[in-house]
């Protein structure tokens, strides 16, 4: 048992040296492009529920890479905070057109009363 211990760690270490020396003339690897997410959202109109439900993020080693999430998340919350913007402008405008047309109906229903 002993004997067999012995050269399995003598055939490792040989071709570990084999490895380190034998492999060193070609240079380390090249870095590999990172996958990004293309065309994650639509650069040229709103997004809609249909682009969220496509949205997939690559895989990386420890989860998804932090900056494409950051990049959606960040495209999201500007939307979501653009049409919420403009959902309280055209309630407020709703709001004032009602307003109007409520005074305008009480200014007017005196005046109809006098006429008869």
């Amino acid at each position: 048992m002993f004997l067999f211990l012995v050269i399995a760690l003598a055939v490792v270490v040989a071709a570990v040296t084999l490895a380190v020396v034998g492999g060193g003339e070609s240079g380390p690897l090249p870095d590999a492009a990172p996958e990004r997410v293309r065309d994650a959202l639509p650069p040229d109109r709103p997004v809609d529920r249909g682009d969220v439900e496509r949205l997939r993020f690559p895989l990386v080693v420890r989860g998804y890479r932090m900056a494409d999430v950051d990049d959606a998340l960040g495209r999201l919350g500007a939307e979501l905070a653009e049409r919420d913007a403009r959902i309280t402008d055209l309630e407020s405008a709703l709001a004032g057109a009602r307003a109007a047309a409520h005074r305008h109906v009480v200014m007017d229903k005196p005046a109809q009363e006098e006429q008869q």
